[in-house]
């Protein structure tokens, strides 16, 4: 979930190969789709060479894009209770899409990212895809709150749009208090494991850096990483306020499908070593953001959040 591109329709943004989306929770489609016109307008209206007394009519179609359909739930829902969640992905032409990518690497499927807007609670799932389109998944919601669902798709396809975004929102039920995010700690301590980060981040917006991790089991042991959706470790990055997306994977030395591009800049996030995550660092804009450094080890996922401030 690297480089803004194009977008490949409303709600969606086109990206070039290895390349990932950034999300600005507030966009306005309609907005976008009109500018899109507009671009398309001023194309053809440059391509029209001199000479004749008419005036050349144009005609701009609408916009064709992604889109979902038939999200659920469209109502608030309870916190603590399974609540099942459900959409389709159109194509441009109205049809359901139902063929995704599948293969090595994290960059497959329905990726189903949601946040709770004041970046307490993370949920991250790969759901399955019905032979009909339909995405299905079931999440309990721990707390209530407005939630934002990032779903990123992944279609089998061979033409420019390798991935994009949509987006929905969900309501979960009762009293609603925001948490303040926590200044940046260093060392913290999830599910027994002592997670470190190693020196202090200076962090600037769309130049590549990163970040050193060592993870150790209850027992004092370099942690075993485990393949878990395609990677050894994810690293999701939510901007406070604007709610701002990005994602960077972590991978074993020499695997495909790791590599975070911005324009010219890009990382690459690798774990070479029992306990050690290099994880790359390649957000859009300043501000401060909250990462979710995600792993699993002896079959658990862990949850390690960071507060981080970015120039």
């Amino acid at each position: 979930m690297d480089a803004p591109h194009r977008r490949a329709g409303n709600g969606a943004r086109r990206v070039h190969p290895g390349r990932r989306l950034v999300a600005r929770a507030w966009a306005d489609r309609r907005r976008y789709r009109h500018l899109l016109e507009a671009i398309a307008l001023v194309g053809l209206l440059a391509g029209c060479g001199g000479g004749g007394s008419g005036t050349p009519t144009i005609t701009v179609g609408a916009a064709r894009s992604y889109s979902v359909s038939g999200f659920t739930p469209s109502q608030p829902v309870q916190a603590g209770t399974p609540t099942r969640v459900s959409f389709t992905i159109l194509q441009p032409d109205g049809k359901p899409l139902t063929q995704y990518r599948h293969g090595a690497g994290p960059h497959n499927g329905v990726h189903l990212i949601i946040v709770r807007r004041d970046l307490a609670t993370l949920i991250h799932h790969h759901p399955p895809v019905g032979p009909n389109g339909l995405v299905t998944d079931t999440i309990t919601f721990p707390e209530p709150g407005p939630y934002r669902v990032v779903i990123d798709v992944y279609p089998k396809t061979s033409g420019p749009v390798p991935n994009f975004q949509e987006f929905a929102s969900i309501r979960v039920a009762g009293a609603y208090r925001p948490q303040a995010l926590p200044p940046l700690q260093t060392t913290q301590t999830v599910d027994g494991y002592h997670v470190v980060l190693h020196g202090k981040p200076h962090l600037r917006a769309i130049q590549p850096a990163f970040l050193d991790f060592t993870v150790t089991s209850p027992s004092g042991e370099p942690a075993q990483f485990q393949t878990w959706y395609g990677a050894l470790a994810h690293a999701i990055f939510f901007r406070k306020g604007t709610l701002d997306y990005f994602h960077t994977h972590v991978c074993a030395p020499g695997v495909s499908g790791c590599t975070s591009i911005f324009g010219a800049a890009r990382v690459t996030g690798t774990s070479a070593t029992p306990g050690r995550l290099k994880v790359g660092v390649l957000v859009p804009v300043p501000g401060t953001w909250r990462l979710f450094l995600q792993c699993r080890v002896s079959g658990r996922v862990l949850t390690i959040p960071f507060t981080l401030r970015v120039r």
